[in-house]
């Protein structure tokens, strides 16, 4: 697949990873790209990302690729706009986290010979193409969903350039893909955020659920940081499915509300072992739908420089640190100093290097 033109309207987190992930194992191809804001393009151009800043009109007609990377709705009105500019064998393709809407409005348009609807389940709560980066889509499942019109050879053309970009393609139909992302994906951004707002809401006036939040609630309200006018846009086009699952989800709470008000110790104990032993059935890993943490926790004494000390044995020794931070609520963790690596392997031998230095390592 040498001597690609590749073509992005729209250019954030997720267009700008797939737009360097290109460059990476393709150098010769070369990607132009539409965006209203004339710093992305800057930053692109800058940065070698994109080759080419242009107008949406003839430039696309040579691009083999091009990927809708604008919010969900705007998407949907930059469909009849390109199909002017679509050669025969062009791949017209998107990235939005629900595909319903645009399978219907590709229908409409008449683009089902060139539409395939494409998610990468892979992202962060940053945006913006600054915090782009090549290895985003590495290991993660990219969900491909075909037009009923279009030829099978363009499905498998697609498939192979995403598996060459190290994600892993899953074929499903529009309704399959809103009706599970519903439930792994979009309630949870509900669930994090009504917790957060609750938090806050019954937190006293010194703040101290605020002080002592770490933990559980940390690791379960992350995604409460994402984009709200993103999460706002996917839920209006995703609506029906997220109000059959939120219900399931509610009348599921009511009943712990009755098990707790009836004192049912068995329920609230199933309640907790049914969800362990499925969490934990949910493997992680490359070829897992949750990525793989390398993490220890360290024993520290409280003292001027015992943090830059650390991370001065692991820097002299060749190990990235990913993250450190101060454990300040340990009430499930053993030790103070948490840190997190970018592989196994850096895991294994920072473990193996600050033992050896009588650090006290509780392996993650």
């Amino acid at each position: 697949m040498s001597g690609l033109c590749v073509g992005f309207v729209g250019l954030g987190l997720i267009g700008g990873s797939i737009a360097r992930a290109l460059k990476y194992y393709y150098p010769d191809t070369r990607i132009l790209a539409h965006t209203r804001s004339q710093s992305t393009l800057d930053y692109a151009l800058k940065e070698g990302i994109i080759d080419e800043a242009c107008a949406i009109g003839p430039a696309f007609s040579a691009c083999d690729y091009i990927f809708l990377c604008a919010p969900v709705e705007n998407n949907l009105a930059y469909l009849p706009a390109l199909k002017p500019f679509l050669k025969e064998d062009a791949i017209l393709t998107d990235v939005g986290s629900t595909k319903t809407d645009i399978h219907e409005k590709a229908q409409e348009c008449g683009l089902e010979p060139w539409f395939i609807g494409g998610h990468p389940m892979a992202g962060s709560e940053k945006s913006g193409i600054r915090s782009s980066k090549r290895i985003l889509l590495e290991n993660a499942y990219y969900i491909l969903t075909p037009s009923p019109g279009i030829a099978p050879e363009k499905v498998a053309r697609y498939e192979e350039l995403v598996r060459s970009l190290k994600a892993l393609p899953m074929i499903l139909t529009c309704q399959e893909h809103d009706y599970a992302t519903a439930g792994i994906s979009h309630l949870p951004h509900i669930i994090a955020s009504s917790l957060v707002n609750l938090v806050r809401d019954s937190d006293s006036e010194k703040q101290t659920m605020k002080t002592l939040a770490a933990g559980g609630f940390k690791d379960i309200t992350r995604i409460a940081s994402s984009s709200p006018e993103m999460w706002e846009q996917i839920c209006a086009t995703n609506r029906e499915n997220i109000i059959e699952i939120l219900d399931e989800y509610i009348n599921s709470l009511i009943e712990t509300k009755i098990a707790l008000a009836e004192h049912d110790d068995a329920a609230i104990h199933s309640l907790f072992a049914d969800s362990r032993e499925y969490r934990n059935s949910i493997p992680d890993g490359a070829k897992g739908s949750l990525p793989k943490v390398w993490s220890l926790y360290c024993d520290m004494v409280d003292e001027a420089g015992g943090i830059a000390a650390l991370a001065t044995i692991l820097a002299t020794n060749g190990i990235s640190i990913k993250n450190i931070g101060i454990v300040h609520n340990r009430q499930f963790e053993e030790a103070v100093l948490y840190v997190e690596f970018y592989e196994e392997s850096a895991l294994k031998k920072a473990a193996e290097l600050l033992r050896k230095y009588r650090y006290v390592i509780y392996e993650h």
